[in-house]
């Protein structure tokens, strides 16, 4: 019943514009004079609620459709596929829809039907300059185009973008909307997604790896690291269950690089993860084996009493 509603005032509108456009002439209401002006008026009112009605039906089709697929669940991939081809149809149809009623309303007038026929007289010129001056918009359209339907990014896709890490919140046809992790939007447009490489961190899957870097000295215990990592894994609810790897990659000058890599269901969570686990193996480090912190050992020698044994 609520979708229903949206219909009342465009529909209103429509059967207005039949009235005035033709039962005025039909029972004779009006003189020829006002016939006119109200056949001209029935005429715009009908062109604009045909194209209200056929917005209306547009978007309370694709609202009844996308209900269906929710994207705030975890597994999502679907769901968003769909969110973002239809919001661009969307917003190409209701761009062609509302050009062709302006076009049809300004060709009832005869002054701008002769306007038009004399432009495109000699539009040959003119449109060549107008391609020019308008081919980054055109290309910008192409490219939102392009993201229907090949889809290198979606709704709620977590990207990285010019080195800002961010969720993609809105794609219209010439531009994308990327929501940052600290409140603020970033605008970029729709051909930046053709021309510069960026990050997609949830192309195919949501799920990602996350890695946490410790350094500590040589004397340090890995197979004791190895045994808390998987014990604080376990007991935390934004491990997935899937990935749990310690590694030694690096051995430098003054300690030893250590990698602890696991996984879970989205980056928001990976980086909570990441951070807890951070903050526990320091912890751990501190209070079991403190003599494994990083450390530079400088050794002296006591030259003078080297010197005088010698002497003897």
């Amino acid at each position: 019943m609520q979708k229903l509603k949206k219909f009342i005032v465009p529909f209103l509108l429509f059967t207005s514009a039949v009235f005035v456009k033709y039962f005025l002439e039909k029972y004779e209401l009006v003189d020829d004079q006002w016939f006119r002006f109200f056949d001209k008026t029935g005429s715009i009112l009908m062109i604009v609620s045909v194209a209200w009605l056929i917005i209306v039906f547009l978007r309370t089709s694709k609202r009844a459709f996308l209900e269906k697929y929710d994207t705030s669940k975890t597994d999502n991939l679907r769901s968003r596929k769909f969110h973002t081809q239809f919001n661009i149809m969307e917003s190409i149809i209701i761009a062609l829809v509302v050009i062709i009623a302006i076009g049809s309303i300004l060709m009832l007038f005869d002054e701008v039907k002769r306007l038009g026929i004399s432009l495109f007289a000699s539009a040959g010129v003119a449109g060549i300059i107008i391609g020019f001056a308008a081919q980054k918009l055109i290309g910008a359209v192409l490219a939102g185009l392009q993201i229907a339907i090949t889809q290198p990014i979606r709704l709620d896709d977590v990207v990285v973008i010019e080195g800002e890490w961010g969720r993609i919140e809105e794609i219209t046809l010439t531009y994308v909307v990327v929501h940052i992790w600290d409140q603020r939007r970033l605008i970029v447009p729709s051909t930046y997604f053709f021309e510069k490489p960026f990050q997609n961190w949830t192309r195919t899957s949501a799920e990602i790896l996350g890695t946490v870097f410790i350094y500590t000295d040589y004397q340090v215990s890995f197979e004791a690291l190895r045994n808390e990592l998987t014990r604080l894994l376990e007991s935390s609810p934004l491990w997935n269950k899937k990935v749990n790897v310690l590694q030694v990659t690096d051995a430098k000058t003054n300690g030893v690089e250590i990698r602890a890599l696991m996984s879970a269901k989205d980056s928001s969570t990976a980086w909570d993860l990441r951070v807890f686990i951070r903050e526990k193996l320091i912890e751990f480090l501190q209070k079991k084996y403190p003599e494994s912190l990083p450390r530079t050992r400088i050794q002296l020698e006591n030259n003078t009493t080297e010197k005088s044994q010698s002497e003897n």
